[in-house]
């Protein structure tokens, strides 16, 4: 009897798995979360599954995976940016740290609105809500430090503001000062817990530290009759991007308390505008920041070159509002009563002269 014989052949395969590695290739897919007015989420994954076959005997299997580390990019359209680009910004103050108000400024198409830390009763932690609220109308947030220190900076730069205000700045050594509590060591002073603050979106964004100098408006605010000597100086300091008047506190130095619009302290507003408009912000110089009073309105900043104009406060526009409405309505009464004595009037000569 014959015998068949079938010859046996034997594969190896063998699957070899790598690491993960980190890739800096252009993404496959790109998935975008707004965030802020400032920043977008990117995810990215790709992955990619190639077959390499070295002989007939030896099949070797490579699967690759690639992960690629979420980073959140900026907006172009940041204040500076905006500045740069020419804008007139128009905005507003919030002393009464309420973030309902805080949302509605934001939503009615202020370009920022300061939260005053200052003359506010609030701190950072009643700063924080109002920042949130900014957040969600897209609204860039500037805060105004009570004093210019380290120590208030750091808490207040942590929130992740859009712009820093720093009071009282009489000299370029005050205003170096101020910017320094504003950059990390070695080029300053600040402190630095970037990986775990809001700032850095709690350390998911992680290109921070390489751009949070670029995206940060550091503003010096002249209010003083020493301020005024020096304003070509301060605006002249590296980092310093807008020099903020402050036509109250100028006055009261000068002896005018309450009287901002004094032949006298006109005259000093002048001589610093004019140092500041001087500059150039492009080549060193500092842009121009002001607050319209009863004397000088919004528009009139704007004719005289201010790239940003703060036209009002929370607080005032709600009193305004209210003793309007309570005016109002008594003379409405006033007027009423009136109206109702001559019906009556006219009533009785009519039934008289039937």
């Amino acid at each position: 009897m014959a015998t068949l014989t079938y010859p046996t052949t034997t594969t190896t395969t063998t699957i070899r798995a790598t690491k993960p590695t980190l890739s800096l290739r252009k993404p496959t897919k790109l998935i975008s979360f707004p965030l802020s007015p400032l920043k977008t989420l990117n995810l990215t994954a790709t992955s990619a599954s190639p077959i390499k076959s070295t002989s007939s005997s030896d099949h070797t299997s490579t699967a690759t995976t690639t992960i690629t580390t979420t980073s959140i990019s900026p907006s172009p359209q940041t204040l500076k940016s905006r500045l740069q680009n020419g804008e007139t910004l128009y905005g507003l103050f919030l002393l009464s740290f309420s973030p309902t108000l805080a949302e509605i400024a934001g939503l009615s198409g202020y370009d920022f609105v300061v939260v005053d830390m200052e003359h506010g009763h609030g701190g950072i932690s009643q700063a924080l809500p109002c920042l949130h609220a900014l957040a969600a109308a897209q609204t860039p947030a500037i805060l105004r430090l009570p004093e210019a220190s380290a120590a208030w900076a750091k808490k207040a730069l942590d929130l992740g503001p859009q712009g820093i205000m720093f009071p009282m700045i009489e000299s370029s050594k005050d205003a170096k000062k101020a910017v320094s509590y504003c950059r990390f060591p070695p080029a300053g002073v600040r402190g630095s817990a970037h990986t775990v603050v809001r700032a850095s979106s709690y350390g998911i964004d992680e290109g921070y530290l390489s751009n949070y100098e670029d995206q940060l408006l550091i503003m010096c605010q002249v209010e003083s009759e020493e301020g005024v000597k020096h304003a070509e100086d301060i605006a002249a300091v590296d980092g310093v991007d807008c020099i903020q008047m402050g036509p109250l506190d100028l006055s009261a130095s000068v002896g005018y308390l309450w009287d901002p619009a004094n032949k006298k302290v006109r005259k000093m507003m002048e001589t610093a505008e004019m140092a500041v408009l001087g500059s150039d912000p492009k080549e060193g110089g500092a842009y121009l920041a002001g607050f319209a009073m009863p004397h000088d309105a919004p528009r009139d900043l704007w004719t005289r070159g201010y790239h940003m104009v703060s036209g009002a406060v929370d607080v005032g526009l709600f009193r305004s509002a209210a003793v309007e409405d309570v005016k109002r309505f008594k003379m409405n009464l006033i007027d009423g009563s009136d109206d109702e004595q001559e019906r009556e009037k006219d009533a009785d000569e009519k039934y008289w002269s039937e």
